[in-house]
């Protein structure tokens, strides 16, 4: 499947569970993908899954799969008019999907104009998706989130269940896998969606 030939994204801050479902789609469609892992486990792990279709590094490299540097471990593609990437930049990706704001923000110089951010974890307020998206804007970079709840936790089990009176409408517990989509299709279809908080809980939150 080709369907995100071409296309180069950077998965940030969460190697378990939902990013690397997002990460398992984007290469079996053809994107270029680098994963960041905090751990040597978590790297090990994610690189055993995804083999050597994606690279998994840890967060402090995740351009330096795609820009080369030179002795001095400086970046060599040249300085960027207004900190905007350019299609023409080694270092440009399309899509950045992050845990949270603060995970995403040293990566915002390197998405192409007309890219995409998807935050990927519960904690992100609509507040800030919303003034993420108000000042990327002018580059057409969208910015939404997906908010999961009551997914299940990556080793098995629910991650949210104990704490739960009740399994949500749907009556079941999610998967990281249809987190995964509905991140994608925030990245890649929704194209005159920005600053938008999209649950994918079963229902929980509406009840």
């Amino acid at each position: 499947m080709t369907r995100y030939a071409g296309r180069r994204a950077v998965i940030a801050g969460e190697a378990t569970g939902i990013g690397l479902a997002i990460a398992k789609r984007l290469v079996e469609g053809g994107a270029e993908v680098v994963l960041t892992a905090r751990t040597p486990r978590e790297r090990a792990q994610a690189s055993a899954e995804l083999g050597s279709a994606a690279r998994v590094v840890a967060p402090a490299a995740a351009m330096a799969g795609f820009q080369p540097v030179d002795g001095d471990g400086a970046r060599d593609d040249g300085a960027r008019d207004g900190g905007g990437a350019r299609d023409g930049d080694v270092g440009v990706v399309d899509f950045v999907f992050a845990d949270a704001v603060a995970t995403a923000r040293p990566l915002l110089a390197h998405v192409r104009d007309g890219g995409a951010v998807v935050l990927t974890a519960p904690a992100p307020s609509h507040a800030s998706v919303q003034a993420l998206a108000a000042e990327l804007a002018s580059r057409g970079i969208r910015v939404n989130a997906v908010a999961p709840g009551c997914i299940e936790a990556p080793a098995g089990g629910a991650a949210s269940l104990p704490t739960l009176p009740r399994l949500p409408p749907l009556g079941r517990v999610g998967s990281a896998e249809e987190v995964a989509r509905a991140a994608l299709f925030l990245a890649t279809e929704a194209t005159f969606t920005t600053g938008a908080r999209l649950p994918v809980d079963g229902g929980l939150s509406h009840p």
